[in-house]
């Protein structure tokens, strides 16, 4: 039987892995504040109602004509221009906590890690799976 990225063994190494995971992910995005900037400006005007004029004009491009590839290109740039203007002003802070937290936010991560990663290697098979599989 195949276990983790197809190899022999490792399928209960790799779930024990994922769930610490994603409780030490948990933590330690539990600790994370995030909050929007001052805004976004333009010559001392709102920006981002201009950020929008590509994403709009890509919109009606493609609604005239699916197949127009001036359209997607246009859609494809309104909205990274749109995610960049919006993580751009995003201000994320680390909240106060104890070093144990610490420690046991990252040790969990870093372990669970590991041992996913240490469950993708092929384990050696046992002398029962040697005979088992005649």
């Amino acid at each position: 039987m195949n276990g983790a990225g197809g190899t022999p063994g490792g399928i209960g190494q790799f779930f024990i892995g994922l769930m610490c995971a994603v409780a030490g992910g948990w933590l330690l995005t539990n600790q994370v504040h995030v909050s929007s900037g001052g805004g976004w400006y333009l010559w001392g005007m709102n920006g981002f109602g201009l950020s929008l004029i590509p994403f709009i004009l890509g919109v009606g491009m493609i609604f005239f004509n699916g197949k127009s590839i001036a359209g997607w290109l246009l859609l494809a740039a309104g909205l990274v221009i749109v995610f960049v203007g919006i993580l751009s002003n995003l201000q994320i802070y680390f909240r106060s906590t104890s070093l144990f937290n610490t420690l046991m936010m990252f040790g969990l991560l870093a372990a669970g890690l590991g041992l996913m990663a240490a469950s993708l290697k092929s384990k050696p098979a046992t002398a029962d799976s040697k005979s088992g599989d005649r």
